[in-house]
C-alpha cells in the first residue's frame, strides 16, 4: 500500500500512511456506529419509516433514513483526511468532490423518494446525470475497439456501469444487513486493490471511508433491523462503489476487459440480473414492480432465516471479490489480509449485535 501513500505525500517510515487511512475508516465506522440510534429516534417521531410490503420483510415500520447517517460518516471522515494534512486530498480533489457531488444529488433524491416518492423515470435521469458528472471528470471506463464511435462507447458504458450497480445495489436493499454487508465486503476489497496504484488515491480515500460506514450501519441493521438504509442509502453506496471500481480509468478493449469489474459486484450483478429476466419473462415491469423474487427470498423459501440468508450470501460476495482480485494480480498477503480483515471486522460488528438481541 506504500504506492498510494507515497503518491498523497503522506508516507514515511513512521507510518502515518496507515494512519490516515485507518482513521478516516474508524472515523466513519464511529459516527453511524454511534450516531444511527439518535437519528432512529428522530426519525420515529416524525414519522420517516418504511411500512410493511410487499418487497420488504420488517412486520412493523422501520426508520428509512440510516443512508443519511452513512452519508454523513463518509463526509466526517473525508474532512478529517484533509485535516491530518491538507495534501491528503490536494491532488485528488477534484475526482473526490465530484463523486461526492454526485453522491450527494443521489442521497438527496433518495431521501425525498423514501418520504414521498418519486416517479421512476425521475430517478432513473438523476442516475444518469449524476453518472455523466464522472464522465465530465474524466472518470470512467474508456473504451478503445479501434473504431471511430470509442468516445460515444465510452460513455455509454460508464452510464450503463454506474446505472446498473446503483440500481443493483438499491435492489438488493430487501433483507436485513444484506446490502449493507455485500456493500462492506465490496468496499474492503476494492481498497485493498486501490491501495496498490498511485493513479487511484481517491477510490482509497473513499473506499476507506464507505467500508467504515457500511460496518457501522450493520451494527443496526444486522436482523432484527432497527434502521434500514433506504433509497438514500442504497443510491449512495451503489453509486460510490460504482464510481470507484473504475477509478484511475478502466480501460476496455475486448468484453472480457470488465469481468474483474464484475466479479467485484457480482451477487447484485447476478441477482439485479435475474430479477430482470423473470419479469419480462412474465410480463411484468422490472423497473416498477416490486415482488419477492430475489436471491434472499429464495433461501428464506427453503426455511433459512434471515441471518442465516445474509451470512450464506456474504460469503458469495467475499468469494467472488477474492477472485476479483487475484484477476488484478493482488498477492496472496494482500488477498489474505483481507479476507480475513473482513472476516474479523464482521464478526466482531455481530457479536456485538447478536449479543443483545433474541435470535429469530
Amino acid at each position: 500500500m506504500y504506492s498510494f501513500f507515497e503518491s498523497i505525500g503522506i508516507a514515511d517510515p513512521r507510518g502515518t500512511g496507515w494512519l490516515a487511512v485507518i482513521l478516516t475508516f474508524g472515523l466513519a465506522w464511529g459516527v453511524t456506529w454511534r450516531f444511527i440510534p439518535t437519528v432512529r429516534s428522530f426519525a420515529l417521531e416524525v414519522g420517516w419509516a418504511d411500512q410493511p410490503n410487499s418487497r420488504r420483510l420488517n412486520k412493523e415500520p422501520l426508520p428509512n433514513v440510516g443512508g443519511l447517517t452513512i452519508y454523513a460518516g463518509v463526509v466526517a471522515a473525508l474532512v478529517l483526511a484533509t485535516l491530518l494534512r491538507p495534501i491528503v486530498l490536494e491532488a485528488v480533489l477534484a475526482q473526490v468532490l465530484t463523486i461526492l457531488l454526485g453522491g450527494s444529488i443521489l442521497v438527496l433524491v433518495g431521501f425525498i423518494d423514501d418520504q414521498f416518492g418519486l416517479p421512476p423515470m425521475f430517478r432513473l435521469s438523476t442516475q444518469i446525470v449524476t453518472a455523466l458528472l464522472l464522465v465530465a471528470s474524466g472518470t470512467g471506463i474508456e473504451a478503445s475497439f479501434g473504431t471511430p464511435l470509442d468516445s460515444l462507447f465510452s460513455i455509454l458504458l460508464t452510464v450503463l456501469w454506474v446505472v446498473g450497480i446503483t440500481n443493483a445495489i438499491n435492489l438488493m436493499d430487501g433483507m436485513d444487513g444484506l446490502a449493507g454487508g455485500v456493500s462492506f465486503i465490496t468496499a474492503m476489497s476494492l481498497l485493498a486493490v486501490s491501495a496498490q496504484f498511485p493513479s487511484r488515491a481517491a477510490a482509497t480515500l473513499l473506499l476507506a471511508a464507505l467500508g467504515g460506514a457500511a460496518l457501522g450501519f450493520l451494527r443496526h441493521n444486522f436482523h432484527p433491523s432497527r434502521i434500514i438504509m433506504g433509497d438514500a442509502g442504497a443510491y449512495f453506496f451503489g453509486y460510490l462503489l460504482a464510481a470507484t471500481s473504475i477509478l484511475g480509468h478502466l480501460k476496455v478493449t475486448t468484453i472480457f476487459a470488465l469481468v474483474p469489474a464484475v466479479l467485484f459486484l457480482l451477487l447484485p450483478v447476478l441477482d439485479t440480473t435475474q430479477v430482470f429476466v423473470r419479469r419480462l419473462i412474465v410480463g411484468k415491469n422490472p423497473l416498477t414492480t416490486p415482488g419477492k423474487d430475489h436471491l434472499h427470498h429464495r433461501l428464506l423459501d427453503w426455511g433459512l432465516s434471515q441471518r442465516h440468508a445474509a451470512l450464506i450470501l456474504w460469503t458469495i460476495a467475499l468469494l467472488s471479490n477474492l477472485l476479483a482480485m487475484k484477476l488484478q494480480g493482488m498477492t496472496g498477503v494482500v488477498i489474505h489480509t483481507t479476507s480475513v480483515s473482513i472476516i474479523l471486522l464482521l464478526g466482531f460488528t455481530l457479536w456485538r449485535r447478536i449479543g443483545e438481541t433474541p435470535r429469530d
